[in-house]
């Protein structure tokens, strides 16, 4: 969960959200070099009057400064890439969650059993509980099991929306007549809060996506009790 004045990313609760922690400190502290060199390169030469003619025309520095930044290149590509490939890989998901947008509301259906579907709608300012969210509270949350692998199928009924959970490290476009899908694995019991991160519209900032990681008795428990409601 965010909080204010917050200057980094939300803790990582699944391993992808981890891998994508890890590149951006990679990524930032190869930036922090670079412009730490390029500060310094620029205060010399305005503080210096000195001139070194072996800089001036020199073959040697032309070669290291068209490698250099090749093989920076180079260091940052390839842990991107290697992530790319990491979060497009859904090997046998265990659970297949279908979220559909609306405007402006979600709605969810468990593939896996014959009839677990239900809407997800934003609960209302005046009906908060003590402790609760405003803007970030469903009314029913998308509860999956702790440690298991999880395929969300993603698509929209009627404008583009975007199904995205940070802490889940999860952002996949909901386009009509498309179905887009992406895969997590939660760490550890919790609720994750996000939002539709596509601009859908007037009440496009009222369309909260609440999941709640728990243990897999607990899932069951759930899912049953879902099942005899409906």
């Amino acid at each position: 969960m965010a909080h204010p004045s917050q200057l980094g990313f939300q803790d990582a609760a699944s391993p992808v959200m981890e891998e994508l922690i890890h590149f951006h400190d990679h990524a930032l502290m190869i930036v922090f070099l670079i412009s730490t060199l390029v500060l310094y390169i620029i205060v010399a030469m305005v503080t210096t009057k000195m001139t070194n003619k072996y800089i001036l025309d020199s073959q040697e520095i032309e070669i290291v400064w068209t490698l250099l930044p090749a093989i920076i290149l180079i260091l940052i590509a390839l842990p991107s890439l290697r992530i790319l490939y990491l979060m497009d890989e859904i090997n046998d998901p265990h659970l297949t969650v279908k979220s559909v947008g609306h405007q402006w509301y979600w709605s969810y259906e468990y593939t896996d059993y014959e009839d677990l579907v239900f809407d997800s709608y934003m609960i209302p300012t005046k009906d908060l509980s003590p402790g609760q969210f405003r803007l970030l509270e469903a009314d029913h949350r998308v509860v999956v099991p702790i440690q298991t692998p999880v395929r969300v199928l993603v698509s929209a009924d009627d404008v583009l929306h975007s199904w995205a959970v940070p802490g889940l490290g999860v952002k996949m476009d909901a386009v009509p007549g498309r179905l887009n899908q992406a895969a997590f694995i939660t760490s550890r019991p919790g609720v994750y809060y996000g939002q539709c991160s596509e601009i859908c519209g007037a009440n496009h900032s009222f369309m909260p996506i609440v999941a709640e990681a728990v243990l897999l008795e607990h899932f069951e428990n759930w899912s049953s009790s879902m099942l005899e409601d409906s």
